[in-house]
């Protein structure tokens, strides 16, 4: 049984937390949002403290899940920072999906303290967190990350290790890259098949046994039809992570056109005030442009 932190419990954080709980582990946790911190560690019998740098003085290894750079940075090198209260060895796996650069300077930092950190942000939304089945990308030291390797074991089912401080971010953005320009790609298709009088299920037929394919679309287009958009991964946390990527390309000069287009589309899906909905709620955007929903009439309406 190992000592164990975990710092952001949101609905990727607190399954996650959980899974290593039910591995054996003892684990401590902190979050933002303190009422729910307290639940958690009543419920799931974990320890819970008041700063992240309590958790770090508790654990030799602490895995944290926030929502973008600012709180990441915030949460590890802050006046009440994970590194406040640790010790030497302590190894930090940060499974936010943040900048780059940001990672590789708060790694260099903590370095000099004695301090391993780990860039491991994860793919598999709230499903995946839930099932312990979610995708690592994970940047670093490489013989710290097999030494920790275990404990992501117990949430993951696929682990890439993809090389040094950064990489496993530079990876998990490319991912959302092709994720957010897949999502825009059909909404502006199934928006316009719909307009033009083909219907959403058929259209889903034929693009599931087609060359574009997308197991994206498979498991979201049922949920734009029943206008179920209840969140597994929010709009704003896609349109911070494509905005990321702008960004990161523009730092090693790569041109990405259609994704700073996609990501404008996703901003205006957050000015409408869909940002803390599911992805798939940004086709509302395009739907609202062309006066048409994609939606599949409910059967006992059609029987009436």
């Amino acid at each position: 049984m190992a000592k164990l932190g975990f710092v952001g419990l949101g609905i990727m954080g607190a399954p996650m937390a959980r899974h290593l709980i039910e591995a054996g582990h003892s684990v401590s946790v902190w979050s933002h949002n303190t009422e729910k911190a307290r639940a958690f560690a009543k419920q799931q019998s974990a320890a819970y403290y008041t700063q992240p740098s309590d958790v770090a003085r508790n654990a030799e290894c602490v895995f944290l899940c926030v929502g973008d750079t600012a709180m990441s940075r915030e949460v590890i090198l802050g006046d009440q920072g994970l590194a406040r209260g640790a010790s030497r060895g302590l190894v930090i796996a940060d499974c936010s999906t943040v900048s780059p650069a940001e990672s590789v300077r708060m790694s260099t930092e903590l370095k000099a303290q004695g301090i391993e950190l780990l860039d491991a942000p994860c793919s598999g939304s709230k499903s995946g967190a839930e099932a312990g089945t979610l995708t690592f990308m994970i940047g670093g030291d490489r013989n710290v990350f097999e030494r920790v390797r275990p404990y992501f074991e117990a949430m993951g089912k696929s682990l890439y290790y993809c090389g040094a401080a950064g990489m496993g971010l530079r990876a998990k953005l490319t991912q959302n890259l092709i994720l957010g320009n897949l999502l825009e790609a059909f909404n502006e298709g199934l928006v316009l098949s719909t307009k033009a009088g083909v219907n959403p299920e058929l259209m889903l037929d034929i693009l599931n046994n087609s060359a574009a394919r997308s197991g994206l679309i498979a498991a979201k287009a049922p949920a734009v039809f029943r206008r179920d958009f209840s969140t597994n991964f929010s709009v704003k946390w896609l349109e911070k992570d494509m905005a990321l990527m702008v960004e990161f390309a523009g730092q090693i000069g790569v041109p990405v056109p259609l994704t700073a287009l996609s990501q404008q589309m996703l901003r205006s899906a957050i000015a409408k005030g869909y940002g803390d909905d599911d992805i798939c709620a940004s086709i509302r955007v395009l739907e609202e442009l062309a006066d048409v929903q994609v939606r599949v009439p409910d059967a006992a309406a059609v029987a009436t």
